[in-house]
Parts: C-alpha cells; sequence; structure tokens
C-alpha cells in the first residue's frame, strides 16, 4: 500500500469505528476546471463547495477537494477539483490531473467568458482539442490492459443521445462527461440581440455535437444554483436538474441530449455566404461563420505575460537569494 492508501484507510476506519473493516463504497469523483482567464472558474468552484471565500487569481494548476455525505450516517463522498489557470497558456499541465487511474470518473468543466466573443472560439478549441488528445490516449493504452474499461466508457458517452435521436450518427461525444458554462451572463445581455443569438446559437451547437450540457451563469445567486446543479451532478452524483430553456433572449441551460440539430437550426449566416466558405465538417462550418462576425485574437494576445516568479506572494528567501546568484 502506498503512504496514500494507509491515510485513506485510517481516516475511514476513523469516520466508521462501527464499521469493523465491512467495506462502504465511498464515490471519488475528479473534476477539472478550465477556460478564458478571468471568466469566473474560481468563483463558481467555490459556490459549488460553499466557501464564503473571496477569489484569489488562479496561478498554473490548482487543487481543492470537497466532501457530501448521500446519508446520513454514511461515509463522506469525495470529490477532487483541479482548476487550470492562464487561459490557454498552460496546456501541458492538463495531463497532471487526468491519468489512467481515474479517468472513469474524471469530467471536465469548460468556463467561457461570454463577454469575450472574440477569444471564446480559440480558447474552446485548444483547451477541447489538447484535453480530447491526452484523453483519447489513455483510453487507447486502456484498451490494450483493459479493454473492457475502455469500452465502458466509449458507450457511456454514446449513451448521453438516446439511440432513437435523430442526430444520433451526426454527433461526436467528447470522451469524458462534459459541462459547457458561459460566464458573465449580466455583461453577455447587455449585448445587441443578434450578437447574443449567434453566440448562443454557436455555443449551443458545439455543446450538442460533444455530448455536453450547456449552462450560462452570472454573479446571480439562482443562475449560480442552476450551474451548481449540473457540477454536483458530475461530482457527486446528484440527479440532474430536469428543466430546460433554449430561449436565446434568457439564460440557456440545456442538460446533455436534450438539444437537436433541428431546434438549434442551421449557422446563422445567408445561403450565399455558407456556399463560400469551404468546411469539411459542420464543426468547421459553425467556426467559420462564428469568426466572421468575431474575428479571433491571436493566440499570443491569450498568452500569459506575466512571471509567476516574480510574484510576491511566492517570495521565499533563500530561493530567490540563490535564483538571483544564478541569474547574475
Amino acid at each position: 500500500d502506498t503512504l496514500w492508501d494507509l491515510a485513506i484507510a485510517e481516516v475511514r476506519k476513523r469516520e466508521n469505528p462501527e464499521d469493523d473493516g465491512k467495506r462502504v463504497e465511498v464515490w471519488e469523483k475528479s473534476v477539472l476546471f478550465m477556460g478564458n482567464k478571468n471568466g469566473g472558474k474560481t468563483t463558481i468552484i467555490l459556490r459549488c463547495l460553499e466557501r464564503e471565500e473571496s477569489p484569489k487569481p488562479t496561478l498554473a494548476l490548482e487543487y481543492t477537494f470537497g466532501r457530501r455525505a448521500r446519508r446520513h450516517n454514511t461515509p463522506k463522498d469525495v470529490a477532487h477539483f483541479w482548476e487550470l489557470g492562464g487561459g490557454t497558456s498552460l496546456l501541458d499541465l492538463i495531463r497532471i490531473p487526468i491519468t489512467t487511474n481515474n479517468i472513469r470518473s474524471f469530467a471536465v468543466v469548460l468556463v467561457l467568458d461570454l463577454s469575450k466573443p472574440n477569444e471564446l472560439w480559440t480558447t474552446m478549441e485548444q483547451l477541447l482539442q489538447v484535453t480530447r488528445n491526452h484523453v483519447l490516449k489513455i483510453l487507447a493504452k486502456l484498451g490494450k490492459t483493459k479493454p473492457e474499461v475502455a469500452s465502458e466508457m466509449k458507450e457511456r458517452m454514446r449513451n448521453n443521445l438516446q439511440r432513437d435521436h435523430p442526430d444520433y450518427e451526426l454527433v461526436d461525444p467528447f470522451p469524458i462527461p462534459l459541462v459547457i458554462i458561459g460566464s458573465k451572463y449580466d455583461i453577455f445581455h447587455e449585448f445587441d440581440s443578434e450578437m447574443r443569438k449567434i453566440i448562443s446559437k454557436t455555443l449551443r451547437f458545439v455543446s450538442h455535437y460533444y455530448g455536453a450540457s450547456l449552462v450560462f451563469t452570472s454573479k446571480s445567486e439562482a443562475l449560480l444554483l442552476k450551474a451548481r446543479a449540473l457540477i454536483n451532478h458530475l461530482a457527486f452524483g446528484y440527479d440532474k436538474s430536469k428543466s430546460l430553456s433554449v430561449d436565446h433572449s434568457k439564460p440557456l441551460y440545456i442538460p446533455a441530449g436534450l438539444d437537436s440539430l433541428s431546434q438549434i437550426g442551421p449557422p446563422p449566416a445567408s445561403d450565399r455566404d455558407i456556399g463560400k466558405m469551404r468546411a469539411n465538417t459542420p464543426l468547421e462550418l459553425w467556426k467559420k461563420v462564428f469568426e466572421k462576425t468575431f474575428p479571433p485574437q491571436s493566440s499570443c494576445d491569450l498568452q500569459d505575460s506575466k512571471d509567476p516568479a516574480q510574484d510576491l506572494q511566492y517570495a521565499e528567501y533563500e530561493v530567490d537569494v540563490m535564483r538571483a546568484q544564478k541569474n547574475q
């Protein structure tokens, strides 16, 4: 046993003295939060864990956890929350929280800042692409050692959509559970209605295509509660809310599998424009239509330029003296 295993066993023994070694199944899940820099990820995590503290900027990759008991007198389930800071500048760090050991109980929450539509597609595409590639590598490795686990996971993601759903063959589900959160709805709500419609339709298409749930949120308590319900479903297995809101003039709330391409409609562009766009996949077509209205910022604009080594909150006298000597 590793040190961690011994520590876990010790805690279980203390929590259940009458348990006499009979194992009670403890639910353990991991959730990785990623998205735009300053998009509100930390705030959402703190609300999920009901912590009354003010959020600090996230540096690199941060970890926290929450514990909940499903019923009275049962051991508490554990949810590991990872948060990737720096927007798209630290993509390599995704490899740390997502491993072969926890892939079956892992989920991703992508937080997109609705008030910055020009960063939206680039951020979304880069983060989802790197995560997907990493997860597929792990699944390929699992396919060789534990093929039944890999095929069970693939089947589970396909089942997000009922087999009789008209889009069953047209979508390409993300390999692990995914929730897309559009944050800062209060600012987004002030946008021109046509702009709001394009952003909302595009996010609906992407979420549906990846078999993800979609929710818009802001600082308002009612909207935060909806986002929290989806995250609690991933982290603690709570029931998903059955409500549905697809009206573009209101905050969207669409659990995975409840939307359809016919309801979303075609990309918001004229037939002539669509005819000129050379796209190999529906996703590529939506990207071109979206970026025609919201030209993307170059990715160097999205990189994190501040050097955390210069940040005073991480000052360590001995290390800094050695570092200064080395630089000299």
